[in-house]
């Protein structure tokens, strides 16, 4: 797994069905699994996989993402803790072989993996001991959690150190991200958290739906979703609880967008099948499409009564639009204003043209950057309004960093997937 493990140690936080029943609480005794084989041993690449690793693994999984272990989805929950535990033997692996041949050490440090645990702990409100204490009582090792993060660790800063600097995205993808959600911006947009289930790695296209609706059916008793997503998808989002934010129709498969359509604020998806596997998806909100513009804006004004005389108002104006004739933008509004007497500057930050007066939003709607408007009368007196930026708002909010980022995290997590393919298919993997 490419996503930074997060732990659920009690009620979750993220609002489900209101029917669904409250969260187990990880401090109270939970089943074991039970009703697995026995003699199952694993070799990968002629290393060993052991019962007891899959039983230990199966307990995290169960105590992270907070499931209730039944006869029926023992075995599920059997497969997916020795898939997990295949794919960092195999990252281990390649990770330890690129070492001797770099003659470098690529597997994170004791001290590097106390931190990942020491961070995990301060996001859960508690201490690392007390965080393992509690998986103590669960009966999983610390080694079991330990070694999982220390391949996380490793895996992930072996695939951005190697690749990391191949991947360059122009400017020619940003701008073709921002054309493709400007022309998606009337369209209604869904905030949503993910789960996505890898056909490669669940063996097939129905495996993967089979596997998505036991991971609805934990969740409706009770499993939080974010839980489960850190624990059971594929998706990069997994490190985030599976959370993609706003999203508009196009930025997922049709078949998700189709779903989205149908779903209710606060609705989870049945499996939603696709070409390389089958999502769930839980749709948080939704809201109307439009696009929004956001300016940044400096005022200079004149405090004038709703009673001002016309010749106080004709004074003012003369003195602002003296004023403006100085102004380059808003670069020195504040200087020419303190000498202007009676002129008082300020800066109105950014906000959504929408949100502004309506004298001032067609002022800032029909300026251009670095343009400053004629005198607008308003009943507090009268004011010059300078635009000092522009930019879209909305799901268009995204800056140019934020674009580049995002993309630059698609690739990398596109890579990392299929490096572990390769590995899988050059591997010799077998079970008894």
């Amino acid at each position: 797994m490419l996503c930074l493990l997060g732990l659920a140690l009690g009620p979750t936080a993220l609002a489900q069905d209101a029917n669904a029943p409250a969260p187990p609480d990880a401090s109270a005794p939970q089943a074991q699994p039970t009703g697995m084989s026995e003699g199952v041993v694993i070799t990968v690449n002629d290393e060993l996989i052991s019962t007891y690793d899959v039983v230990q693994r199966m307990r995290l999984l169960i105590v992270t993402a907070g499931i209730q272990p039944t006869q029926e989805n023992i075995p599920a929950l059997q497969q997916e803790a020795a898939r997990s535990l295949v794919d960092e033997h195999l990252e281990m692996q390649d990770l330890r072989s690129e070492g001797k041949t770099q003659k470098f050490d690529l597997i994170a440090s004791d001290a590097e993996v106390n931190d990942e645990l020491a961070d995990i702990a301060r996001s859960n409100n508690t201490s690392a001991d007390q965080l393992l204490a509690q998986l103590a009582a669960q009966g999983v090792g610390a080694d079991t959690l330990k070694e999982q993060l220390r391949a996380e660790i490793s895996w992930r800063g072996w695939i951005r150190g190697r690749y990391g600097s191949r991947i360059v995205i122009g400017d020619d993808q940003i701008k073709a991200y921002q054309k493709r959600v400007e022309a998606e911006s009337g369209k209604p947009q869904y905030q949503v958290t993910e789960i996505f289930i890898d056909a490669n790695r669940a063996g097939d296209e129905a495996a993967a739906t089979a596997g998505a609706q036991q991971l609805i059916d934990q969740i409706h008793k009770g499993a939080p979703f974010a839980a489960v997503a850190r624990q059971f998808s594929n998706s990069p989002s997994a490190a985030n609880g599976g959370d993609v934010g706003w999203i508009s129709p196009g930025e997922m498969p049709p078949e998700v967008d189709q779903a989205l359509e149908n779903l209710r604020p606060g609705q989870i998806s049945a499996p939603i099948p696709v070409k390389d596997g089958a999502y769930v998806v839980y749709l948080r909100d939704r809201r109307a499409g439009g696009t929004t513009s956001v300016v940044d804006l400096k005022q200079a004004a004149i405090s004038l009564s709703k009673t001002a005389t016309d010749a106080e108002v004709a004074d003012a104006q003369s003195k602002l639009l003296a004023m403006r004739a100085k102004l380059n933008g808003c670069d020195n509004l504040a200087a020419e204003g303190a000498k202007f007497p009676g002129v008082v500057t300020g800066d109105l930050g950014e906000t959504e043209t929408k949100d502004l007066a309506p004298a001032f939003r067609d002022a800032a709607e029909k300026l251009d950057v670095g343009q400053v408007s004629d005198p607008i009368r308003t009943d507090a007196g009268l004011h010059l309004v300078a635009v000092c930026s522009k930019h879209m708002g909305g799901a268009q909010a995204l800056t140019h960093d934020e674009i580049e980022n995002r993309l630059f995290g698609q690739e990398l997590s596109m890579i990392g997937k299929r490096q572990l393919r390769d590995l899988r298919n050059s591997a010799t993997i077998e079970i008894r």
